[in-house]
């Protein structure tokens, strides 16, 4: 793929969404974000209902990168080592040998992670965070880079366990794919009968070469110090709500930061702009707010609070 210097994160996004749409039918806005959530070094949470096509994207789009791509689905007897992998005894050889788990790929897919026990998620969790994982005392990095997309079902909560904040936090944003409308719905059927089998393949569309060059395009991007402080006024706000028993961390300003500039890039601007911001605050921030005790079983009311932050901050005036 020959591209523009500068425009390789517009030019690899532009070729992902043509490419994963042949196979995932009316989300590309959500491929969208989810394509900048992997370049900006993050990692994301899908909460929906079964069999709306996530397990879909996460394979299209590592095939679509060409890297490597596992599943994993998550239950309460799963094991960290399940995840990590171990030293198993070789009997030819009589000695013990390292077993790579799933975890050892770029792309992750784990499936239900909220039925996976504390122990288990916290395995996850080092991972995501670290880029590393331990066995037997001995620390071992993952492939760079390393995504990892996660599920969790927001109706069914027997045999769960929540995932704690730290856990979270650790996702640059948490999103949903959505019900397809009924012509989507339609065109999702038409593909199905015109492939003439379940599977449907998706070509790799870029090279390592020009992924670097996308992710070191992102950190050239150029944010502004009113913006840095829309940032900070946001994240902030969030701290100051009285629906809210713990306000969005730090983190969750680093993750609007890279979030934005990568959204920057994707509409070929070297610079951050407002609603680039505003775009993400949502799945950036909803998910890293802890509710007051009497807010707990309202529905979105994470959600309403980063709204009524955004509404309450004054937006900066853009200097051309």
């Amino acid at each position: 793929m020959n591209t523009p210097q500068g425009e390789h994160v517009s030019a690899l996004t532009d070729a992902l969404i043509t490419e994963v749409r042949s196979v995932v039918v009316g989300k590309d806005a959500v491929i969208q974000d989810v394509i900048a959530a992997f370049l900006a070094r993050g990692h994301v949470l899908f909460e929906d209902v079964p069999g709306l096509g996530k397990t879909l994207i996460a394979q299209s789009i590592a095939s679509c990168l060409g890297l490597t791509y596992r599943r994993l689905q998550c239950t309460p007897d799963l094991l960290p080592g399940d995840i990590t992998g171990g030293y198993m005894l070789n009997p030819e050889t009589g000695t013990f040998e390292l077993r790579h788990g799933p975890v050892f790929t770029n792309v992750l897919l784990a499936d239900e992670i909220n039925r996976a026990s504390p122990k288990t998620q916290s395995a996850l969790l080092q991972a995501m965070q670290e880029g590393e994982v331990s066995i037997e005392g001995t620390t071992f990095p993952l492939p760079r880079p390393f995504f990892v997309m996660a599920t969790q079902n927001p109706v069914e909560y027997e045999g769960t366990f929540p995932l704690p904040e730290a856990q979270l936090d650790r996702f640059i944003l948490k999103t949903s794919v959505g019900y397809p409308t009924r012509e989507e719905e339609q065109q999702i059927l038409r593909n199905r009968m015109n492939r003439k089998q379940d599977q449907a393949g998706v070509a790799c569309v870029t090279t390592p070469e020009l992924l670097d060059s996308s992710f070191d395009e992102i950190e050239l991007t150029t944010v502004s110090p009113d913006l840095e402080r829309y940032i900070v006024d946001i994240v902030a706000s969030t701290r100051q709500d009285r629906g809210a028993a713990v306000g969005a961390s730090p983190r969750g300003s680093l993750a609007l930061l890279k979030l934005a500039r990568a959204r920057a890039r994707q509409h070929r601007r070297d610079y951050v702009v407002p609603d680039d911001i505003i775009h993400f605050a949502q799945s950036a921030l909803a998910h890293r707010i802890v509710l007051s005790p009497d807010l707990w079983t309202r529905p979105g009311a994470a959600e309403r609070i980063v709204a009524q932050c955004l509404q309450s901050i004054r937006v900066p005036v853009e200097h051309t």
